[in-house]
């Protein structure tokens, strides 16, 4: 065999790998997010740090997370509503330029050396607030980035790769910077990298968005997204798996500072190296979802990925050597990237265009909106019954969940199937729920 043959195929699978980024926009606001994103998570790792130095409270860790996080539960159906209004690339820009003022307000109390607790605290609600409005935006943006519906899943994975290369060197350099200089410096870069992504929103070419003449208030499109979400059991189900692993799995994040210090006997660079294990889990992930050729089995990743993410927790939990828990910590980032993206990708392919936003800001409530209460929860218990149980309950809690959502897929295809075939979309993305093995039959590709 010649060298062209040998090298054909690797050839082919990174086309497929990175098919998404043949579309201009979306090439574009890659780029941007992969610099932006990276100062997002060292301003995160910062920030923890920050409030476990002042404070040493596991209390106060939990309600930082809670005050940042909060708002999504309150604010992210309205921000749903305003995405299915008005034009989602100009209100990206707009969140966006309000995260940077953020970031450099805190980096300014910083380096004056006037930042208290009550300052990160109130940051973090202000935060919060842009977040509830950006994500649900920016996820329902995603569509318009991407003239061919087929690369939809594709992009998808591709921006949680991102997320997660953004989430593996950011932890691991705000760690060391930390250690050297302070956390100063890690909210000035991540204001500064705000400035990428901006310009990429700004290059984009968007068609002009015709004028969403709305006649009904916006309490009656509230209510019907959640009536359209609510009756049609397959959105319904992927929603709640998203809300119980918000709620029970993700605020692990939250009490990483005390076992990078109290139980590792490491400092914030231990911190770092954790995080971005986690990141590179969900690296690996992502990167799997990515060379995935269509969306053919991925129901039944959901319960796995969420299952691997509880069992994990479990046993970090109690792990006290270093390199177990980067293990561990690599496969609770797999869990979680796997079990979101895959979420993502079914969420978008099933529900209407007109509802996009709605929906897609019901995924941001699950994954973010949950959270805050899981993290205020989270703190009180580790203050009473420490960091460990309290993850391992947590952990335990996903587990449990996977097994029940298992239990219902063969029903959830069955509710899926007929919706597609009356749409003429190919039916492989109605089986992808139930994860069957048999080839998909023939049909149009969704439009």
């Amino acid at each position: 065999m010649n060298r062209l043959d040998e090298t054909a195929p690797q050839e082919s699978r990174l086309r497929t790998v990175f098919r998404a980024l043949r579309h201009r926009n979306f090439r574009y606001f890659y780029m941007g997010q992969t610099v932006s994103l990276t100062g997002t998570w060292m301003q995160r790792v910062a920030m923890g740090w920050l409030v476990y130095r002042l404070t040493e409270s596991a209390f106060l860790l939990g309600l930082v997370g809670f005050t940042s996080q909060i708002p999504t539960l309150l604010l992210s159906p309205f921000a749903g509503v305003v995405a299915d209004r008005f034009s989602r690339h100009r209100l990206t820009i707009i969140t966006q330029a309000l995260a940077m003022l953020q970031a450099f307000t805190l980096a300014t109390l910083v380096f004056t050396d006037v930042v208290q607790v009550w300052h990160v605290i109130v940051l973090s609600g202000l935060l919060g607030v842009i977040n509830a409005f950006d994500m649900p935006i920016r996820q329902s943006f995603m569509v318009e980035m991407i003239e061919d519906r087929r690369d939809l899943g594709n992009a998808i994975a591709l921006n949680s790769s991102m997320v997660n290369a953004a989430r593996l060197i950011g932890p691991s350099t705000a760690g060391l910077l930390i250690a050297a200089v302070g956390e100063g410096i890690c909210f000035l870069i991540n204001g500064l990298s705000y400035i990428a992504v901006i310009g990429s929103l700004m290059a984009m070419t968007i068609p002009p968005s015709k004028p969403k003449l709305r006649t009904t208030r916006v309490w009656h499109e509230l209510r019907e997204g959640l009536q359209y979400a609510g009756r049609f059991e397959p959105i319904r189900a992927i929603l709640l798996m998203l809300a119980l692993v918000g709620f029970a799995g993700m605020p692990y994040t939250v009490l990483l500072p005390v076992f990078a210090r109290d139980i590792l006997k490491g400092g914030p660079d231990t911190l770092g190296f954790l995080m971005g294990a986690a990141g590179i889990g969900a690296l690996f992930g992502a990167v799997y979802l990515a060379s995935r050729k269509s969306v053919f089995g991925l129901g039944k990743l959901i319960p796995i990925a969420s299952a691997v993410f509880g069992l994990s927790l479990m046993i970090f939990s109690f792990s006290e050597m270093m390199v177990v828990s980067l293990a561990l910590m690599f496969l609770t980032g797999l869990g979680q990237m796997i079990e979101m993206a895959t979420s993502n990708t079914l969420l978008q392919t099933i529900v209407d265009d007109d509802k996009r936003g709605r929906i897609m800001s019901l995924y941001t409530i699950a994954i973010m909106g949950m959270a805050p209460i899981g993290s205020f929860i989270a703190g009180s218990l580790a203050s009473s019954i420490g960091a460990p149980w309290t993850v391992f309950i947590g952990g335990s809690t996903c587990v449990i969940g996977s097994y029940f959502f298992a239990r219902r897929l063969p029903i959830l295809r069955e509710k899926v199937l007929p919706v597609y075939r009356q749409r003429g979309i190919v039916p492989e993305i109605a089986r992808g729920l139930q994860g069957a093995t048999e080839p998909p039959a023939p049909g149009p590709y969704p439009q």
